[in-house]
């Protein structure tokens, strides 16, 4: 099974770790620790205690949202 695909069916709830963000947005951990200190780049993350995690939706329209160079020449802004 490639890695792809076994981290896919890892990153199946709605919910996801820093571990499992920074797997779908091929970023390392470390680099989501420095968005949310600097909000250098602004992904939507929320606090449960002291644990960080991602919800999958505001991560699909962060990913959408970051799109560039569309086929018909306009961005997804």
């Amino acid at each position: 099974m490639s890695t792809s695909v076994a981290t896919a069916q890892r990153i199946t709830g709605e919910n996801l770790t820093p571990k499992q963000t920074a797997e779908l947005l091929n970023v390392p951990e470390t680099t989501l620790a420095v968005w949310r200190s600097t909000n250098r780049v602004v992904v939507p993350y929320f606090k449960l205690g002291s644990h960080v995690r991602y919800r999958r939706s505001d991560l699909d329209r962060f990913i959408e949202s970051q799109l560039r160079n569309l086929p018909d020449g306009g961005d997804a802004r």
